[in-house]
């Protein structure tokens, strides 16, 4: 029988349109593929011995960087903030790293050229914060007496007096000019009237030799993560003051970061790094591993400290060491909890209205402008969706709101000027 050529047309017709939509099916796939294809699966991140930075210490030895392809990462010990940014700054193809646990200003320092060599600037992305609250203050045994909390009034007269009778100095150690510990010890002081500028001096001291010279007498007190404060107290040399979330509920602390150029080149592996880190907080928020997470933190390639001095902190318990004890503190860190991965904008303008408010940036910097170049919370948004986050632990906003601090003062993103007015000790230049 003959076959109708219209028919025939047809059939051809038809199977031609099955092989092209095939075709483009099969285009479409490769190019989906492309698109989520991991750019590289290798990283160098720094990290600082303390534990802030556990989620990074446990995204390595629970596999999480591996479950998300990343297997050739490495989460390299740094000595100091210092040596964090310089390693920034030369990036791994020079020898350095490509991103790091950081305090949360200092990938602004760094962008804006503050706090680099020549002020040449290096742009450095937030992809998350580690962690909020969980530094604290800490003083001298020879102030025991006072027992030393929020109010440094009486702290401030003893200082005076110790300046006056030995004509040296009294210092207080921070971390990092510019940086949270700073920002800290500065807030503190000078809510009790203590000018941190010309009543004491402020020191940089790494934070794992902050024992040590409290011990040989080269500072009165000092803020910095744990497990530096625990040890302190254990070793009989000094106390805790307070926990940092005593002055601000809950601080953002630490943030994520990597060089901008690499987040560039490399956009769907900077999300696999945040959700193995995102992980990681998850892990080390729940209280049923806050006892691992406290061993892991100890170990020798991490921060290298007694467990001792480690746990009780990680787990929310807190001697003062001077007869104050709270056990499951509602100042303890967090690693995940009350949205505690999220990198919110707002919390980074406080970081630079405070670096305005003491000298380190100037008073003309277009704040606005910069967070948008530095802070990649659309990353974050992108990575958690990915990782099938709950949508209620992913903000609906880039601002926390409103921000109230120990003494009264409070912040609103909104009108950063009307904080700063209400600062009486401050140091903001022009230009």
């Amino acid at each position: 029988m003959q076959q109708n050529p219209l028919s025939r047309r047809r059939l051809i017709q038809h199977a031609g349109a099955l092989g092209s939509v095939a075709l483009t099916g099969s285009l479409l796939s490769t190019r989906a593929t492309a698109s989520t294809a991991l750019e590289t699966k290798a990283a160098k991140l720094g990290f600082i011995a303390l534990t802030d930075a556990a989620p990074l210490f446990v995204a390595d030895e629970k596999g999480f960087f591996k479950k998300h392809g990343m297997t050739e990462v490495e989460v390299l010990k740094q000595s100091s903030w210092g040596t964090t940014r310089d390693n920034l700054v030369l990036g791994s193809r020079s020898g350095g790293i490509d991103g790091a646990h950081i305090l949360t200003p200092m990938p602004y320092l760094i962008s804006t050229g503050a706090v680099t060599a020549n002020n040449v600037p290096v742009p450095i992305n937030i992809l998350a914060r580690l962690n909020l609250g969980g530094q604290c203050i800490s003083v001298g045994d020879e102030y025991k007496d006072l027992k030393v909390g929020l109010d440094t009034k009486e702290f401030g007269k003893a200082l005076l007096s110790k300046r006056v009778k030995t004509g040296k100095p009294v210092n207080a150690a921070m971390t990092f000019p510019g940086g949270t510990h700073d920002m800290w010890i500065r807030y503190w002081m000078a809510a009790g009237g203590v000018d941190p500028n010309k009543d004491i001096s402020t020191i940089v001291v790494p934070p794992a030799q902050m024992v040590a010279n409290m011990k040989v007498g080269s500072m009165d007190t000092f803020c910095v993560c744990e497990p530096w404060n625990r040890q302190l107290i254990n070793q009989k040399i000094g106390y805790t003051a307070i926990t940092t979330s005593e002055l601000w509920m809950n601080h953002p602390e630490k943030a994520f970061a990597m060089r901008a150029d690499w987040v560039q080149a490399n956009p769907n592996a900077t999300k696999a790094l945040l959700k193995a880190v995102m992980e990681a907080q998850m892990w080390c928020e729940d209280p049923k591993n806050r006892a691992e997470v406290a061993e892991i933190c100890s170990r020798r390639r991490w921060i290298n400290a007694p467990v001792a001095d480690v746990i009780d902190r990680v787990k929310g318990d807190f001697d003062y060491g001077t007869g104050r004890v709270e056990a499951n503190s509602k100042f303890q860190m967090r690693f995940w909890k009350d949205h505690a991965s999220y990198p919110f904008q707002s919390h980074d303008l406080w970081f630079l209205t405070e670096n305005i408010r003491w000298g380190y940036l100037p008073a003309t910097l277009d704040t606005k402008a910069l967070i948008a170049k530095v802070n990649r919370e659309d990353l974050w948004r992108e990575a958690a969706k990915e990782l099938g986050v709950a949508a209620s632990d992913i903000p609906t906003s880039t601002s926390r709101g409103v921000e109230k601090f120990f003494d009264g003062k409070v912040f609103d993103p909104a009108n950063p000027k009307k904080y700063l007015d209400s600062l009486s000790i401050k140091y903001i230049k022009s230009a």
